[in-house]
């Protein structure tokens, strides 16, 4: 996003006037893109270029075509589309809020659509009604590759305009209001534009937030508070806002909540300020929810029987075959271990699980002996604790492959919020507001805080864990599990477990 206009930072010092920041934003003829229709379009394009492929496979094997039944062309279709959708999650290639660059377009799509080509060549083994000849389908692929990066890069140029942004305002200059301004600036990624503030407290009339972007903190960006409700009535009338950012932490009056009804007569959307912050973020912001303690409450805290048993099947499954491997490179792993440093292969430990319930869970010894001396203490980053393979271990993340013997027995799931110790829980409940939600669903070994932010070292990151924590307990599902899992073993390839 570039900078506020100096005609509206003028407007806002000597008299603001709709009109005035009407003039300069441009003409009327604007299509604002929310983040929902940004992410529906780039999976339109994506869906484009799979039906190109396909329809070249089909070209490259039309002679063979009549012996396809109609479920084995479906599936041909199917399949590794799915692949592709989940890997483009997976690799956050339906944020519009990323910063997005060539490089970064041509790195995402190289690697979605290798995972595609490689998932697409298991099908011969799974239909042997498909051609045999899987090197000759290489070049579909390579259409797929060369389309869906085409298709991005002209999003990036013709999208990426002031007549696709959002105008919006922001309701309430205080400290939230000035946390989602931050946040837009630095991650809107020029899909909102802040007009200004409106707020009702005289002593900021006239005044200029000064809103640093992440990406370059010395170069301050200047918004201007323009005025009270009474300037956001005249906005609205003007024609020139498209939402208005609710960024007050106490309870909207009755004057102001029938403001924005009429604002939302005129098809002006009313966004809380944690609703845009949790969408931005993949984090619910618990520090800024103040009395609308609700929007930081999970909504399926009690979930469906068919999700629970969906869930309770995949974690029986992934951990089952988990335990397999488990059990085969079990004796490299503990002699490796006792080699290394004297004590016991494995490490239990208690923790809290769903309901605020006990459980030892079981690990790899990655420390020394002893190496709490019988208090908790936090891990830290390149802990002198750790042995050269325990090192190792928990950059693989093996130190976490005995815990599929806490998921068979019910006391873990594969993907959940991470278990904490009993110590440190009773100590974070009483500083954290909503800590003890975490609670509210099986502790897993794969986590959406694990994947976003990584391990816990102190209070501070336990705060931003539990943000998102908190989103995935509200948005827990089947898709969100796979991107989770995804980006577990994409991690772990790349051993960028804890150090």
């Amino acid at each position: 996003m570039g900078r506020p206009e100096t005609e509206v930072l003028k407007a806002a010092r000597g008299g603001y006037r709709p009109q005035v920041v009407w003039q300069a934003l441009g003409p009327a003829n604007r299509i604002p893109l929310g983040l929902k229709e940004r992410r529906i379009l780039l999976a339109l394009f994506d869906l484009l270029a799979l039906t190109l492929s396909f329809a070249l496979s089909l070209h490259l094997r039309r002679d063979s075509i009549p012996a396809f039944r109609a479920l084995q062309l479906l599936v041909w279709f199917v399949w590794p589309s799915l692949v592709w959708f989940v890997a483009a999650r997976t690799f956050d290639m339906y944020d519009p809020t990323r910063p997005t660059s060539v490089g970064g377009i041509l790195a995402g799509v190289s690697k979605a659509a290798a995972l595609t080509y490689l998932a697409f060549l298991l099908l011969p083994y799974f239909m042997p009604g498909l051609p045999a000849r899987r090197l000759a389908l290489l070049l579909p692929f390579l259409v797929l590759w060369a389309a869906a990066a085409g298709l991005r890069l002209l999003y990036l140029r013709f999208f990426d305009r002031p007549a696709f942004a959002r105008n919006v305002v922001v309701l309430g200059a205080g400290w939230a209001g000035r946390t989602i301004a931050e946040l837009l600036l630095s991650r809107g990624n020029h899909s909102f534009r802040i007009l200004g503030f409106v707020d009702d407290d005289p002593a900021k009339w006239g005044t200029v937030v000064i809103s640093p972007k992440e990406s370059s903190p010395d170069d301050p960006v200047e918004i201007p508070v323009l005025g009270d409700r009474s300037v956001l009535r005249e906005l609205m009338q003007s024609g020139v806002l498209d939402a208005v950012i609710l960024a007050v932490t106490h309870d909207v009056d009755g004057d102001l909540f029938q403001l924005l009804m009429d604002g939302l007569e005129k098809g002006i959307e009313v966004v809380p300020m944690p609703t845009l912050y949790e969408q931005l973020t993949g984090r619910i912001p618990i520090e800024h929810v103040g009395e609308n303690w609700y929007v930081a409450m999970p909504v399926r805290a009690v979930p469906s029987a068919a999700w629970v048993a969906l869930k309770r099947l995949m974690d029986v499954v992934l951990a089952g075959a988990g335990a397999l491997f488990l059990v085969l490179v079990l004796p490299f792993i503990a002699l490796a271990i006792r080699l290394d440093s004297p004590g016991p292969v494995f490490y239990t430990q208690w923790r809290v699980g769903k309901g605020g319930k006990l459980f030892r869970i079981v690990k790899f010894r990655s420390m020394v002996r002893d190496a709490e001396n019988g208090r908790a203490v936090w891990a830290r980053p390149n802990d002198t604790r750790v042995t050269r393979v325990g090192k190792l271990l928990r950059k693989t993340h093996l130190d976490e492959f005995p815990q599929f013997w806490n998921i068979l027995r019910g006391e873990m799931s594969v993907v959940g919020p991470r278990p904490e110790r009993p110590e440190f829980v009773e100590e974070l409940a009483r500083e954290i507001p909503f800590y003890r939600v975490r609670h509210a669903v099986k502790p897993g070994m794969a986590g959406w805080a694990l994947v976003k932010h990584g391990y816990v070292s102190s209070k501070e990151d336990a705060m931003l864990r539990l943000q998102y924590d908190l989103y995935y307990i509200k948005h827990q599902s089947l898709w969100l599990d796979l991107e989770i899992l995804l980006k577990t073993f994409l991690d772990t390839l790349k051993l960028r477990g804890r150090a």
